[in-house]
Parts: structure tokens; sequence; C-alpha cells
């Protein structure tokens, strides 16, 4: 089975390939402040891993952001968790084509939404999530370190992924933080 699933993703992967190269897209680097919307990708899989991304967004509505949330199951069906089900949205991996790529309508017009910034919080090389980040219409897209992926991001982080998902957003947070404040006066002004 895990063959099979490896054959899919490479078909995936060069699909995506295509894609990325034909595709345009506005890029503007924007720090947490600067930015309106923000979109967030996770593996929801893990439920701590889901419970640490459901706290990232209650801090990211307390700075008044616009959050849009996309978790994805890697089985068929969706599992029970209680969630906002106007914040969040998931999808399984029943509704990928065979190699790979997500068909919701709602992933469909989320890929097309420009949102201010995109966090792509896999840090567990989920393919699905990978493809939505990768030809996303956001503005700024953050994401962690993969060489293979080097042109989907504007902003990749390199952490140690055996410490968690905690400690990945606490480095999206820091890097974020940083875009931007030196062509930014009043954030220079708050520096001193």
């Amino acid at each position: 089975m895990a063959l099979i699933q490896k054959v899919k993703e490479n078909f995936g992967k060069r699909f995506l390939q295509k894609e990325i190269a034909s595709m345009h897209r506005d890029k503007t680097m924007l720090n947490l402040s600067e930015a309106k919307t923000v979109a967030l990708l996770f593996n929801a899989d893990d439920r701590e891993e889901f419970e640490l991304v459901k706290k990232y967004v209650t801090y990211l509505k307390e700075l008044r952001k616009k959050v849009k949330i996309i978790g994805y199951f890697t089985t068929k069906e969706l599992m029970s968790m209680s969630y906002s089900k106007l914040d969040y949205t998931f999808f399984s991996a029943k509704e990928l084509t065979w190699f790979q790529k997500p068909t919701d309508l709602y992933i469909n017009n989320f890929i097309a939404e420009e949102h201010d910034i995109l966090l792509d919080l896999n840090i567990h090389d989920c393919f699905p999530l990978t493809y939505i980040a990768a030809i996303s219409k956001s503005k700024c897209k953050v994401g962690k370190y993969t060489e293979e992926f080097s042109e989907i991001y504007d902003l990749m982080i390199e952490t140690d992924l055996s410490k968690g998902m905690k400690y990945f957003l606490r480095n999206v947070d820091t890097y974020i933080d940083m875009l931007n404040k030196k062509t930014n006066p009043a954030a220079a002004e708050n520096q001193i």
C-alpha cells in the first residue's frame, strides 16, 4: 500500500511542477501586523497538534485577523473533533484525485483567494496540503524549509521538527514578525 501511495505522490509532484511553472501571483512580503487575512493549512490527524492550531487561531483572532483554516485527514473519513464549523474546513483522502490533488469546491475557492499570508503548518510533508500551498494565490506564503519545493514559499523556516508543532509555531511568529521591519518606520520606532 505504501508503494502505491508513493507512486501517486510522484505523479502528483510532476503535475504540480507543471502547474507551478505556469502560474503567476503577486508576491508581497508582509509581517503579521500588516496582514488583514491569514490562511492556515494543517494536518488534522494529530489531536494534540489540532489543539495547538486552535490556540494559534484564537491568538490570530485576538490580533483582529480574518482567519481561514483548512485541515486534512489522511483517512477516508473525517474524525470527530470539537471545532467551530464557521472557521474550519476539513477534507479527507476521499476528496483527492488519483494523483493526490484536492477536488473540493471550497478548496478551489480557498486557492483562488488572495490571502495576505498563508501559513503552511504542514510539518509532516502531507502532499495534498503542499499542493494547496503551491498553487494558492496568497500574497505571502510561509512554510517549513524543504529543498524539493523551495519555489512554493516566500519565507521558509528551517526548524527541528522533532520539537513539534509548538516549536514550529514559535519560529513562524518570530520570523514573520521580522519581515519588513527595516522598511516600516512605525515598526522601527517600536523597537527603540
